[in-house]
């Protein structure tokens, strides 16, 4: 690019102990609405994630012997300082992800807000164990710590709402951390970064390197001094995480993919069902790990329930997601929409299956600015084999698959018939039957009649190949601590 080109684009630079440091080398990063780039992201590798690490490493005995109120009250003044720019914040995650404007607002920023509170609420609750042996006049008492410089990794799907549903927890526990966000999608870290000063936030407990999975992440998966990794992403990428770090015995947390089922039996309340399914199949683009992407309907509502599904399905608007009445933005990039829309719906109608509505059948209208931007209708394709690849991994994007089912022992399994286990929602309204199905589901959390309703305080997870660990109230202070046993004799 032109002098010129370069000037009017957004450079980011990583944030280290404290300051903005510029980078040697930088990637460009796409506003996928328009499909122009306007932001270049510096590619870290190992030089620069070294200092950071020193940086969090020399922060680390300050910050850990702050007392969790102290900490607490800076985690408030954070969540303040987000809350008071929210609509700067919304503005910049839709245009650099993609995501409906109207979602940012309502979703991503408020949650990265609460992400903040709940943890500097729920750090001054923690309570730990004490048995006593009177035969013997001992007491025995444990007690937990931070364990030190926390390695963070988080995806471009939900980008500032899953960074800090990490950092948040991490540094509550008064761990430092180090944490690289998806190099698609940077600018609100970067934002955050420019407020935690003001928050109260010594240098080098949050530190933010920029940059690929490929240079950035394994250098710091693979860094000696990084005893903990909390990654979100691809099952493919966990795989390469454990591998990397294993010979330094980490602590790993891995929030992984989803293939999620919904079963709807005949006696679901449709007039809910069809709304919040239509909702948990194409909210964000699809680009959710907890998103709908197979829905198994008892046969005898089958056309019914497909007829009013697509009837829905449709009603959402695709466009500027700056637009507030759009429903649907665009996808994250020109790759993943091919690999979205030419690989899974192609493949799904070279097996015969039906396309009702969206990619290849309905006409997809774009406003001047957005003709070059990485759209696709929300697009539902039903008699599908339970073999097919569009039923067995994770599209994340606008597609789901509508199949019929006849019995409850044949949908458990045909449910639970895939690599994957993070989450499951049931539609019925027999007390019984929902229990019943909720219990033998293979799926870290079963929403029934309802979804996406979450209370921090429970565990949030997966089962088989989404993932390894949990994270919520307890579990990620169970996760950012190292528990001692200490035994007295009096």
């Amino acid at each position: 690019p032109t002098m010129a080109h370069s000037k009017a684009l957004l450079v980011l630079e990583n944030f280290i102990g404290g300051k903005f440091v510029p980078c040697s080398s930088y990637i460009d990063s796409y506003n996928p609405s328009t499909g122009d780039v306007y932001c270049r992201v510096p590619d870290s590798g190992k030089e620069e994630v070294e200092a950071a690490v020193k940086a969090a490493k020399d922060a680390f005995p300050i910050w850990s012997s702050k007392s969790p109120l102290e900490r607490s009250q800076i985690l408030n003044k954070l969540a303040d300082l987000i809350e008071h720019d929210l609509e700067a914040f919304a503005q910049a995650e839709s245009k650099d992800q993609g995501k409906t404007i109207t979602f940012a607002r309502t979703v991503d920023i408020p949650r990265a807000v609460y992400n903040f509170r709940f943890f500097a609420s729920s750090i001054l609750h923690h309570v730990t164990e004490c048995t006593e042996m009177p035969a013997l006049g001992c007491v025995h008492y444990t007690s937990r710590t931070p364990v030190g410089v926390a390695g963070l990794i988080s995806p471009w799907n939900l980008p500032l709402y899953l960074l800090t549903w990490k950092i948040a927890p991490a540094i509550a526990c008064g761990n430092t951390v180090v944490a690289k966000p998806s190099e698609m999608t940077s600018v609100t870290a970067w934002m955050m970064c420019k407020i935690l000063e003001k928050a109260g936030v010594p240098p080098g407990v949050v530190n933010v390197v920029f940059g690929t999975g490929a240079k950035a992440g394994e250098a710091l998966v693979c860094h000696p001094d990084v005893p903990l990794i909390s990654f979100t992403g691809s099952t493919l990428t966990a795989q390469r995480i454990r591998e990397k770090s294993s010979p330094h015995c980490k602590r790993l947390s891995l929030e992984l993919g989803g293939k999620n089922p919904a079963i709807i039996f005949d006696d679901a309340d449709l007039s809910q069902c069809i709304p919040t399914t239509v909702r948990s199949s194409f909210a964000n683009q699809g680009e959710i790990c907890l998103c709908t992407s197979r829905i198994f309907v008892q046969r005898g509502i089958y056309s019914e329930f497909l007829k009013r599904f697509v009837a829905e399905a449709k009603k959402w608007k695709t466009g500027n997601p700056l637009d507030p009445t759009t429903s649907v933005g665009a996808l994250i990039s020109k790759e993943h929409l091919e690999k979205v829309v030419r690989n899974y719906v192609k493949k799904a109608q070279a097996e015969g299956a039906r396309v009702l509505c969206g990619e290849g059948v309905d006409p997809l209208a774009l406003p001047p600015g957005n003709q070059k931007g990485y759209f696709m209708l929300p697009t539902v394709i039903a008699e599908v084999k339970d073999e097919s690849c569009c039923m067995q991994e994770e599209i994340f994007g606008p597609v789901t698959c509508v199949v019929a089912f006849d019995t409850e022992e044949e949908v458990i399994e045909r449910a639970n018939g895939v690599k994957y286990g993070l989450a499951a929602t049931v539609w019925s309204s027999n007390v019984g039957r929902v229990h019943r199905v909720a219990r033998r589901l293979q799926s870290g959390l079963v929403w029934t009649n309802c979804w996406l309703v979450r209370d921090l305080n429970l565990p949030f997870g997966g089962m088989k190949a989404s993932g390894i660990g949990r994270e919520g109230a307890k579990d990620s202070y169970e996760f950012f601590t190292e528990v001692k046993t200490i035994t007295i004799k009096h």
